[in-house]
């Protein structure tokens, strides 16, 4: 590349505010929005049913290296920061990754417990790989072993807590300015949201801004859910002791 824009991929799994912070970015009038570009590939490859699947599919590129490709080419808009949203369990083995050497990588957590009780309500069957933990601490160590360092990490807690010193922290992370446009922004859909909006946004597209907010107790997990939330602990912890 030999532009100067800066390409951002934040990593996360569903159910983590990230459409929010994809809201946030697109805020702040100098950055172009990329939702999910994986999605189809994902589906396409695995076979998996999501709501909305054949739509998907249809909206998106399903060839992984084309996709990977076009992240690192020209910025939407020729703006000069490019947010791209993207969620790990769509990073499947066999998908080349090469191209995340040419952005800036974060990453956005979120404890197991709320990703879980959030995620069940969308979509009843649930496995550990549906919820991305243990590909976001791969992804993760992959990006720390190229950089030499621990790339950004930012807790969805921290984020509702104190959005503007959290955001302002992640964007010096990223070399990037703070603007606090990125505390609000219209309610409503997006031309740059996915096809997939009306079976999973309904929460942000309601949404003017974060909701600044104490930390809150999450209820107890229903039985069958609590081996899932202990296998992707450890990777939460992994990540947690990074945050800004």
């Amino acid at each position: 590349m030999s532009d100067t824009a800066v390409r951002v991929a934040m990593w996360s799994g569903p159910r983590n505010i990230s459409t929010a912070m994809m809201r946030s970015f697109g805020a702040r009038g100098d950055a172009a929005v990329s939702d999910e570009p994986f999605y189809a590939a994902y589906l396409s490859r695995t076979g998996i049913d999501h709501p909305m699947r054949e739509e998907v599919i249809a909206s998106q590129s399903c060839d992984p290296r084309e996709v990977g490709a076009s992240m690192i080419g020209p910025v939407p808009g020729g703006l000069p920061i490019w947010y791209q949203k993207h969620m790990t369990l769509h990073m499947i083995e066999g998908f080349d990754r090469q191209w995340m050497s040419g952005v800036r990588n974060a990453f956005l957590i979120r404890e197991p417990r709320a990703v879980l009780m959030s995620y069940v309500q969308k979509r009843a069957d649930v496995t550990l790989a549906d919820i991305g933990f243990v590909q976001q601490r791969e992804l993760f160590e992959r990006e720390a072993e190229r950089l030499g360092r621990a790339p950004p990490v930012v807790d969805a807690a921290d984020v509702l807590a104190n959005p503007a010193r959290t955001l302002e922290r992640l964007c010096v992370a990223l070399e990037l300015p703070y603007t606090p446009a990125m505390l609000a922004w219209p309610p409503g859909r997006r031309a740059s949201d996915g096809v997939w909006a009306p079976a999973w946004y309904h929460a942000v597209e309601q949404s003017s801004g974060f909701d600044p907010q104490e930390p809150k107790a999450v209820p107890p997990l229903p039985e069958e859910l609590r081996p899932l939330e202990e296998a992707a602990l450890p990777h939460y912890d992994a990540l947690k002791v990074h945050r800004l």
